[in-house]
């Protein structure tokens, strides 16, 4: 039997759109390669399509890292959020008491109704729904940038997305809080730990949303320690399918 060296040459560029994670990945790693080679013997235009390309193909954190650093130093914009699909705008409340750790399990106004308008008693005052829209291109959404760096405190986060049909996605969660997600109501998942570290799509969870708006609720404690590594109050939530490609919400977030 003869193996043929030149076969992947010939056939990994053609597995951009490859439903196999790994295979995507070897094809996006050749033609990182080959932007890389472009770049030394011809015009820069023809690099940046080849980079262009690899984004387009690119799932995975590190290449897409790489990818987008190559594009910036060409001149070119590169939307991280948009490739992604994370969730950028959101609605937010806090602060309601978590002493003790007790707000885990305490069931706040905004996880039995979702007005926009609606005041609350918070953990020391009245509070209210706050539009914020992070600035992090990787989605992160930093609870103490509204609300400051509180201790001992429950926060929520709440945003439509909207669906022009019925369909299957991955909500893709990363956070080193503890927290609940709701999605239409329902409880997806809960995670009453804190402080354990984070990585991009921590949590994976398969899901249908339906045609039209979808409500999905982050539940975000903050516990009493106080150590400079127990300072983050956030996460990072996107929407994709099962291969990490992006779904954007019709609202665009």
């Amino acid at each position: 039997m003869q193996v043929d060296p030149g076969c992947a040459d010939r056939l990994l560029p053609n597995m951009t759109d490859d439903p196999s994670v790994e295979l995507r990945r070897d094809a996006v790693a050749r033609l990182i390669e080959q932007g890389q080679l472009v770049l030394k013997n011809r015009p820069p235009s023809a690099a940046i399509a080849v980079y262009r390309r690899a984004l387009t193909a690119a799932r995975d954190e590190d290449q897409v890292r790489t990818i987008a650093k190559q594009l910036r130093k060409l001149g070119e914009d590169v939307n991280l959020a948009q490739h992604f699909g994370f969730l950028m705008t959101w609605n937010v409340i806090a602060p309601f008491d978590n002493t003790e750790r007790k707000g885990f399990q305490a069931a706040y106004p905004p996880e039995k109704e979702l007005v926009l308008d609606g005041v609350y008693q918070g953990k020391a005052a009245k509070v209210k729904w706050l539009s914020h829209t992070t600035e992090d291109e990787f989605g992160m959404v930093d609870l103490n940038v509204p609300f400051g760096k509180l201790k001992e405190v429950v926060g929520y986060a709440w945003t439509p997305f909207r669906c022009e049909k019925e369909q299957e996605v991955e909500l893709r969660i990363g956070c080193k809080n503890a927290w609940k997600l709701w999605v239409n109501g329902v409880l997806v998942f809960e995670r009453n730990e804190y402080h354990r570290g984070m990585r991009m799509d921590q949590y994976r969870f398969p899901l249908k949303l339906k045609a039209g708006d979808n409500q999905i609720v982050m539940k975000l404690c903050q516990n009493e320690q106080l150590e400079d590594w127990t300072v983050q109050w956030q996460f990072q939530l996107r929407v994709c399918d099962a291969t990490g490609t992006a779904i954007l919400s019709d609202l665009r977030h």
